[in-house]
């Protein structure tokens, strides 16, 4: 399935810089990043599950915020991009 994940982490502190460079590593560790704060992530219902909950035991929920987007086994196929940066098919074959 696919999930879009965005959060927006207060960064007016050391540990709210800390925290940012947190979710950002665990985030990129489960799917692609498409925009800055923005990743696309395919996984299971199960993976997705445990992915929020690291997450939300990295946040301070008083001022961070975490998004959840599922879009489904056939989300792919619904998103539109337009502009330089090119999503990478995490399904289909990597020729290096």
């Amino acid at each position: 399935m696919l999930y879009i994940i965005s959060y927006d982490v207060s960064t007016s502190t050391p540990q709210g810089k800390k925290r940012l460079r947190q979710v950002a590593k665990v985030c990129e560790n489960h799917g692609i990043r498409v925009q800055n704060s923005v990743f696309e992530c395919e996984m299971s219902y199960d993976m997705f599950l445990s992915l929020k909950l690291q997450l939300f035991d990295l946040i301070d929920p008083s001022v961070d915020s975490l998004r959840f987007y599922p879009l489904g086994k056939n989300g792919r196929q619904h998103v539109v991009h337009l502009g330089a940066k090119i999503a990478l098919d995490v399904k289909a074959p990597l020729i290096l």
